[in-house]
């Protein structure tokens, strides 16, 4: 690896206890290739202090932008990335990104519609020896601090199919969730944006909290 994971993160992935670790941020992915890395600029906020809520975290509301390529993204025990178009890593983005996953780091991808074409593409440069499963209902990361026993919510309705998530797995350790069919992301965001239902962004949030607690105790 060009760089070791911070000491905050290794804590972190320790399963270390939340109130004794440290303020940390949630980073969002900025990438290439002219797709909107920066839609729901308001969802990180959110779910950074719905988990500071709800699970006793520290978690910065004022998260973090970091780049591909940037060794900063060793810095986020977290890394999450959105859109609707395209993605593109470079050679050197890719290593990157992937020695920031097998080396402890955790990415979440939520499909903002319109990006599955683009990220499958994307991260199969970073990992082409894997390639994206469906995680079962009985999966940990649906039985965190809250209980989805039929697997992902549906938030926006996209193209009308069942929400799925996906993962990659790199030697045993899930590196990588995938929502998709779902938006996440868009249901993190202030009521506002997208007027969803109060119960519906509460589902919404209480999955991204298990995400963030999955993440940072496996």
């Amino acid at each position: 690896m060009k760089k070791l994971l911070s000491f905050g993160l290794v804590l972190w992935l320790a399963g270390a206890v939340w109130a004794q670790v440290p303020t940390m941020k949630i980073g969002l992915l900025k990438y290439n290739g002219g797709g909107d890395w920066y839609a729901n600029p308001t969802s990180l906020k959110n779910l950074s202090e719905f988990c500071n809520q709800h699970l006793g975290t520290s978690l910065d509301p004022d998260y973090a932008t970091v780049e591909v390529g940037s060794a900063e993204l060793f810095d986020y025990p977290m890394i999450h990335i959105t859109g609707h178009g395209n993605i593109i890593f470079s050679d050197a983005e890719a290593e990157n990104l992937r020695n920031y996953l097998i080396g402890g780091g955790f990415l979440h991808i939520s499909d903002n519609y319109g990006l599955d074409r683009f990220i499958r593409l994307a991260m199969k440069k970073v990992f082409p020896e894997l390639d994206f499963v469906e995680l079962p209902f009985q999966h940990p990361i649906y039985h965190q601090a809250f209980e989805f026993p039929a697997g992902l919510p549906k938030i926006h309705e996209h193209d009308g199919k069942p929400p799925q998530g996906f993962g990659l797995i790199y030697k045993g350790r899930l590196v990588c969730f995938y929502d998709y069919e779902c938006d996440l992301g868009d249901g993190w965001e202030d009521w506002e944006v997208h007027k969803d239902p109060e119960a519906l962004r509460q589902k919404a949030l209480q999955m991204g909290a298990n995400i963030v607690q999955y993440a940072f105790t496996h």
